[in-house]
């Protein structure tokens, strides 16, 4: 059976590169859909382990499966938590690991401006958070303002409480217990905008010599120094 992982943070398309640059582990719509692509139809059996990421390529990755022609098995086998929560309602079937959770909570966002601005990204916000209530609703059946209330609070679910509620259709097994320690999240814009002004005049073969170079390595222990 063709295996797709969706592991590390869900990144857009045109931020992918980056993470390759930082050698982070992340999924994004291209690289789900590539391998969707080999598959030809035949049932695909997805594996997540995810913090989440941009909520733009989570719906992307989610549209995809459930418009694959074939069956969609989707196993989470550690965190499917915010974006890719959504991605793991897109399976035919969804299973769980004993030792995995689900995280959802409400969409998050910058902004700048006056109180207009912010009153608008308030508005967006609730609109994206709706949206993504829908995915939940489609496999589990619980009402939107049930939804939305969780998506509030930010609530984590165990494998028995995801089952319970019908955000997955069975538990896999049930020897021993593991907690996650620790979430990671997207890069800073920062970061990524830095280090796209460094690159962005470079063709991919140059990128890859100045990967070689002295400076590239206190350019990348720099940049690494930001993200703590």
């Amino acid at each position: 059976m063709p295996q797709i992982e969706i592991k590390g943070v869900i990144v857009s398309n045109d931020d992918a590169w980056i993470y390759d640059w930082f050698e982070m582990e992340h999924s994004s719509p291209k690289s789900v859909s590539d391998a969707m692509a080999t598959a030809n139809g035949e049932p695909l059996e997805v594996l997540i382990n995810s913090p989440g990421g941009d909520v733009f390529a989570g719906s992307e990755i989610y549209t995809s499966l459930k418009s694959y022609s074939g069956d969609v098995t989707v196993k989470i086998v550690g965190l499917a938590a915010s974006a890719a929560s959504v991605i793991a309602m897109a399976g035919n079937k969804v299973l769980i690991s004993p030792t995995a959770q689900i995280m959802i909570h409400n969409v998050s966002s910058y902004s700048g401006g006056d109180y207009r601005d912010h009153s608008h990204t308030s508005d967006t916000l609730k609109g994206w958070n709706k949206s993504i209530a829908n995915a939940y609703a489609l496999k589990s059946g619980i009402p939107e303002p049930e939804l939305l209330s969780m998506m509030n609070k930010e609530t984590w679910l165990t494998a028995q409480e995801a089952k319970e509620k019908g955000f997955v259709d069975e538990i896999l097994f049930d020897e021993g217990r593991r907690l996650a320690a620790s979430i990671s999240g997207l890069l800073p814009p920062e970061v990524i905008a830095k280090l796209r002004n460094e690159l962005k005049n470079k063709s991919a073969p140059q990128r890859q010599t100045a990967s070689r170079s002295v400076s590239f390595y206190a350019k990348k222990l720099a940049l690494k120094k930001e993200m703590v």
